[in-house]
Order: structure tokens, then sequence, then C-alpha cells
């Protein structure tokens, strides 16, 4: 598997941010812009929470595993796979959604915060946004704490290339 890499992240953040920006605008000029849900913060706050709380699992497990604790519980290979897998797909999932609050708060930022609904639309794109990164940097982190380590016999190297 592939690690992610935080510029195809950014990459992916950026897009979307431009892109809801302009259909913001658009459908503000057509009519009433659909809100920002408070549970999107909340939602992705608790997928961050979620990721941090088994990558901090797996790396206490996978510690007591390599000092050899007796009665250490080690970490099964298909699980740590679906953890990266499950890590890596939050990841892009969040760069996109916390890029389309972005730029639906960007647009709010530079249209109307005279109208208090708006400015409260403002705050809530801008903690999901917050809360997208946090989902970033937990699914980043697990993948970090389960990375295989780099193979370093030379004859297996030679034979890859």
């Amino acid at each position: 598997m592939k690690q992610l890499r935080p510029a195809v992240l950014a990459g992916i953040f950026v897009v979307a941010g431009v892109l809801s920006w302009a259909g913001a605008r658009l459908w503000n000029a057509y009519g009433t812009l659909p809100g920002v849900p408070l549970a999107a913060p909340v939602v992705l706050g608790v997928i961050a929470a979620v990721l941090l709380a088994t990558a901090l699992s797996m790396r206490s497990r996978l510690k007591a595993q390599r000092e050899r604790r007796p009665g250490a519980k080690g970490v099964e290979p298909l699980m740590a796979a679906r953890a990266v897998v499950f890590g890596q797909a939050s990841a892009l999932v969040a760069a996109l959604v916390a890029g389309m609050y972005g730029g639906v708060g960007v647009f709010l930022l530079t249209d109307s915060l005279d109208i208090p609904a708006r400015r409260d639309q403002a705050w809530y794109a801008g903690f999901s946004v917050l809360a997208g990164v946090a989902v970033i940097a937990a699914a980043l982190f697990l993948e970090h704490v389960l990375k295989l380590p780099e193979d370093d016999d030379p004859a297996k190297a030679a034979a890859k290339a």
C-alpha cells in the first residue's frame, strides 16, 4: 500500500475549496446558499478522535510486542491493514470536505458577515476546516505508526530494481 502524500491532500483541499467558493458565489446569485450544518465539525472531530485513539492503541501494542512483554497482545496484520485503509480513506474525504467548507467559509467571510445567520455559518465552516485538518493529522499519524520498517537487505533491493 502506498503512503498518503500531504501534497496530494493539500491539492484536493485547494481544488475543492476553489470549486466550492465558485459554487457558493453562483448559488448565492440564484437564490439562498445552503447552510453549513452544525454536525459537520462534530462528526469530523469524532472521526479524528477515533483515528487518534486507534493510532495510540496500536502504537502501545506494537511497543509492547517489540519489548516482548509477557502477555503482550500483538497487532494482527489484517487489523493493521484495515486501520490504515480507514485512515487513508478518512484523510482523503476530510481533505475534500474541509476544502468544500473552507470555500464556503471564505465566501461567507467576504460576502456578508453583517447577517448573524451567515456569521454563524462562517464559524461552523471554520470549525469544520479545523476538524478536517485534525482528521488528516490523525490519519497521517496512524499511517506513521503502522508503517513497516524498510528492508535493508541489498539482495532484495537489487531484485526489485
